[in-house]
């Protein structure tokens, strides 16, 4: 009995094919290929795309979707997920880094922070609506999910500017009609006015490159205002280096979705009043990624630049 048809009787019994490792290492390298790579009209592949490019290409003569499965499963391969993400582009990326990453470890410059010394991480979260569903929604029950509304009426947006202190889990808010350079400047100052800031040493502010408070001009402007003040800019698309958002997302899965408020000040009340609820429960976040995953990072995105091909 020849390989092929001892495999369609194991089959037959649910007896498990037997294939030697060679074939299933290149069954799982072809499937770590983009699809243009192997000539393929797809934008991701599927498991059962990866049994027939493995066929087409003599790697197999058969093999069922299920086991070829259960090879990808073993290194959690799945060709037929996707991510985004945005390369570096900032040439001053490790620098800015390194520098957020120190202030989460307590450093600034190379020396340790003292005990008046405070980091804050802050940003805006633009365009939250008021969504007023045409029914009031129902509550869950047995079997039953809560069950909202899909039409609304349109009840108005507003902005929600936040602080967190990183090393105390303390978060400062307010809602504004807009962004801008006056409504940020205004959480600086109701945070600036409260102990401990008011008397700290320093103060660390960590932002993006928003227009509010983008630049040199914003730095000296803060600095002004208020002396112990320095703000700390990350690189250019790295919003994942800002601990605020992480914040932010437990606010849209918490707080925001589903969206269904009866009005544009409900939103205002849910949120601030979230803000007393989550310093309740909340510890300071656990962040893992350190300079040396830094280092490894900058290595692996330079080596990944060297392999391209020329343009």
């Amino acid at each position: 009995m020849n390989a092929s048809s001892a495999s369609t009787s194991d089959r037959a019994r649910g007896v498990p094919e037997f294939f030697p490792p060679e074939v299933v290492v290149e069954v799982k390298a072809l499937a770590c290929e983009l699809p243009a790579t192997l000539g393929v009209p797809l934008s991701r592949l599927s498991t059962a795309d990866v049994v027939r490019e493995a066929q087409r290409a003599g790697i197999v003569a058969t093999v069922s979707d299920k086991t070829v499965w259960r090879w990808l499963h073993e290194d959690a391969i799945r060709p037929w997920q996707h991510r985004t993400w945005i390369f570096p582009r900032d040439p001053q990326f490790a620098v800015k880094a390194g520098r957020i990453l120190d202030l989460y470890a307590q450093r600034w410059e190379g020396q340790p922070l003292g005990a008046n010394e405070f980091v804050l991480s802050t940003d805006e979260k633009t365009s939250i609506q008021a969504r007023v569903r045409l029914h009031a929604s129902t509550p869950p029950g047995p079997s039953q999910p809560m069950r909202v509304e899909h039409e609304y009426a349109r009840g108005g947006a507003l902005a929600y500017l936040a602080a967190l202190d990183v090393h105390r889990a303390k978060v400062f808010g307010r809602c504004e009609a807009t962004t801008g350079i006056a409504p940020f400047d205004r959480l600086v100052a109701q945070v600036m006015a409260q102990a401990p800031y008011a008397t700290a040493d320093r103060v660390f502010w960590i932002a993006d490159n928003g227009s509010s408070h983008r630049g040199d001009a914003a730095v000296a402007r803060l600095r002004a205002a208020f002396p112990n003040v320095i703000l700390v800019h990350g690189p250019v698309h790295a919003s994942w280096l800002n601990q605020i958002e992480i914040y932010f997302s437990i606010v849209q899965r918490k707080v925001l979705t589903p969206n269904d408020f009866g009005s544009l000040a409900d939103v205002e009340d849910r949120l601030l009043a979230f803000q007393q609820y989550y310093e309740a429960i909340a510890k300071p976040f656990q962040w893992r990624f350190t300079r040396d995953d830094l280092d490894d990072l900058m290595h692996r995105l330079d080596t990944r630049e060297a392999l391209r091909p020329a343009a």
